[in-house]
């Protein structure tokens, strides 16, 4: 069953929710970027993001909508999978990518994605990418490379195991964003994100000690920031982020939350004191462009997977 095609407001919306989410994340990478300087690693990091998020949703939704826990037997798989090749991959692949090479060559490989998720719909799918599609992709994905300054970058000298690493992060980016959309045919988007947190959290302390993280003594104010980071950085961001593909489709999300390394740039301007070049600063200029002509030749694709919308409605 195909969800109607949805209202111009509603894919309005969506591509709100997805800049509202790229916005987020950038500025939980300054902020994250700041705590690795002096007080916390990048997987102890990892650890708290993923154990709060899931903590603080579990309690949203059991104090306001504990009918979104309720999930069928048959799915509990699914889950399983979304959150451990989604999720705990993603967070995986991408710390241990900036952990062996220069964090712009790790967002630049991460912001492949949306090639990879074109592709699947084209080649899986049957799905017709339109001229304005490709146009956009195209532009968003070469701003991207101008945005984080991978002109200065000698890949070819760069850790092999980390360039492996980033392209796993993309992949995993693009898995991640084709088979949340799936679940959202049968489910809310909130319901979806939070098994993904609770898998992929539990995993994280399975694979670095239990709680390892929580037990050291940060001031006040450094937890402050773990919790802006756990919450407003990570948690509203990929809700927001599925709310989007639930109404602009996985294609469309992930060239706008391209978005994010231009306003990541502007917050360490701001904040840290790094500067941008003019070609980072053109090719912010592409990305820009790219997402206003998503927006104006937004259409529906009648062949494309939809969301019963209607049905989850009524519940």
């Amino acid at each position: 069953m195909l969800r109607p095609s949805l209202p111009r407001d509603s894919s309005r919306r969506g591509y709100a929710c997805v800049g509202l989410a790229a916005i987020l994340w950038a500025s939980n990478g300054s902020v994250a970027k700041f705590l690795f300087g002096e007080w916390i690693s990048p997987f102890q990091l990892v650890q708290l993001r993923l154990t709060i998020a899931a903590a603080v949703l579990l309690v949203w939704q059991l104090a306001r909508r504990p009918a979104l826990l309720k999930i069928a037997r048959q799915d509990i798989f699914y889950f399983f999978i979304l959150g451990t090749l989604g999720m705990a991959m993603v967070n995986i692949a991408y710390m241990f990518a900036i952990s062996r090479i220069q964090v712009a060559a790790a967002i630049l490989l991460e912001y492949l994605s949306p090639i990879l998720i074109a592709a699947y719909w084209v080649l899986f799918a049957g799905e017709r990418l339109r001229p304005a599609t490709i146009l956009a992709m195209i532009g968003a994905i070469v701003g991207c490379y101008f945005v984080v300054g991978a002109y200065n970058l000698n890949m070819l000298s760069m850790n092999l195991a980390g360039i492996l690493s980033g392209l796993a992060s993309a992949f995993f980016f693009a898995w991640w964003s084709i088979h949340g959309e799936y679940g959202m045919r049968k489910y809310d988007p909130w319901t979806v994100l939070f098994y993904a947190f609770a898998v992929s959290a539990v995993e994280w302390n399975i694979v670095h000690p239990p709680l390892e993280a929580f037990a050291h003594p940060y001031p006040i104010p450094v937890w402050g920031l773990i919790l802006y980071v756990g919450v407003v950085g990570t948690l509203i961001p990929f809700g927001l982020y599925l709310e989007g593909i639930n109404r602009i489709r996985a294609t469309r999300a992930s060239i706008t939350s391209t978005l994010e390394p231009i306003v990541a740039g502007l917050l360490a301007y701001l904040f840290l004191g790094e500067t941008m070049e003019g070609l980072q600063i053109f090719g912010g200029l592409m990305v820009i462009a790219a997402i206003i002509l998503l927006q104006l030749k937004s259409e529906e694709d009648p062949r494309a997977p939809a969301f019963v919308r209607a049905e989850r409605e009524k519940r």
